[in-house]
């Protein structure tokens, strides 16, 4: 069997609270987070597969998951003509009424979409990393070698080994002989000593394991039900797991400085900085590479418009990304992202900042190294960023000095 002729179910894992992220998973699941302007998380993942031709795509959803599961709902609606669906799957308690206890867990209790499906192979992927790789040249290599479980791990200086799961191959460099999660001695590559390979979260695995080795999981009282921490050792010791080396995925469009690039936003200064490479005049990660398109729904709005252009207020954006329904009154907006009908007004600057939906700047008020979520209303004259420990005492600040005002705030200006 070929990989075009194999039957492959994709499984995508977003259920994480996102604790680190906090406090923009207050009220919203981590893969629902908006992400450059006009996405969620979840979209990087689900572009991928769709892009590489796997349509039939289940989505197992948990904590806070309203607007994860409205946004696959209204956004990735395929055709189902061709059996084709991407599909949120809230957790159902089918095993008893307890929550998904792991990643493994998870799809132990939706083992009935597997045995609906009856599919040769199972994708199963994390739902809230930035990244572009085709799937179908990882699920080639495990359908050739017969492998029970293909892993897919990225390069990583050996130095940063204690922040990752770490695979160790054998004399193959394929099979992989050991896993550590987060190791303090780890050992470096055969060919590249200085670094490591670390698992991306990323697997295929052949359907009959899978279901085999998660129902001996669940049986296991002292498992922590996790799919890198606990069905990966499992098969590791059978023999019969392998690791794809995402460094040889080749992209679409992608140039080669972007050949491995791959982000964990899972704190909030890693969130930043990944929106800030995006403005980059060169960035790693290309978001206007139309060969491999990152898929979003977008609303309907107007472009976004810059007026006033007098002696004292010019409505003007500087190596930024500047979304539809936007208005820049005679603002400034300088190295910043502005998603969908955000308003900044007269005088106002917008500098270093990343600005979600609807979010209104007043007049004269400044925004620096911030992150504002969805609908916060900024007063005329209030300073977010300048005074890092008037901040602290109302909002969230990064250790790297990033603000973070919750979604609905009201920020006043100093009395």
């Amino acid at each position: 069997m070929t990989a075009d002729q194999a039957k492959v179910l994709a499984i995508v894992l977003a259920g994480g609270e996102g604790k680190r992220l906090a406090p923009l998973t207050l009220d919203r699941a981590k893969p629902a987070v908006p992400f450059g302007g006009n996405y969620r998380l979840v979209d990087f993942a689900l572009s991928n597969l769709v892009n590489a031709g796997y349509r039939r795509i289940v989505v197992l959803t948990q904590y806070k998951s309203h607007s994860l599961d409205r946004h696959i709902a209204s956004t990735w609606r395929l055709s189902a003509l061709l059996g084709n669906y991407v599909a949120p799957v809230p957790a159902q308690m089918r095993h008893g009424p307890h929550w998904f206890s792991g990643s493994a867990d998870a799809i132990y209790q939706n083992l009935n979409l597997l045995r609906d499906e009856r599919p040769d192979y199972v994708i199963v992927f994390g739902a809230d990393h930035i990244y572009r790789m085709d799937p179908s040249q990882m699920v080639r290599q495990h359908i050739e070698s017969g492998a029970k479980v293909t892993v897919a791990a990225l390069r990583a200086p050996i130095e940063t080994a204690d922040q990752f799961g770490v695979i160790e191959t054998a004399a193959d460099g394929r099979t992989i002989a050991a896993f550590h999660e987060k190791p303090k001695n780890p050992v470096g590559l055969a060919d590249a000593p200085d670094h490591v390979y670390a698992s991306m979260g990323n697997y295929v695995f052949t359907a009959d394991t899978l279901i085999e080795m998660v129902t001996r999981d669940a049986e296991a009282r002292d498992s922590a039900h996790d799919m890198g921490g606990n069905i990966i050792p499992m098969l590791v010791e059978a023999g019969g797991a392998e690791v794809y080396d995402f460094t040889t995925n080749e992209i679409p469009g992608a140039t080669e400085r972007e050949r491995g690039y791959w982000r964990d936003v899972g704190t909030i200064d890693a969130f930043y900085d990944a929106h800030m490479d995006l403005i980059s005049v060169t960035p790693i990660f290309n978001l206007y590479n139309m060969e491999w398109p990152i898929l979003t729904m977008h609303e309907p709005l107007p472009p976004a418009k810059f007026v006033f252009a007098d002696d004292d207020r010019i409505g003007h954006a500087i190596d930024s990304m500047v979304c539809a329904g936007v208005i820049v009154s005679g603002g400034l907006v300088n190295r910043s992202i502005i998603s969908p009908r955000v308003r900044i007004h007269s005088r106002a600057e917008v500098i270093g900042s990343v600005l979600f939906n609807g979010v209104d700047v007043g007049g004269g008020a400044v925004v620096r190294n911030a992150i504002i979520d969805k609908d916060v209303i900024i007063e005329p004259g209030a300073q977010i960023g300048v005074d890092l420990d008037a901040d602290r005492r109302l909002f969230t600040v990064s250790d790297g000095g990033v603000v973070v005002v919750p979604k609905g705030a009201r920020v006043s200006a100093p009395a």
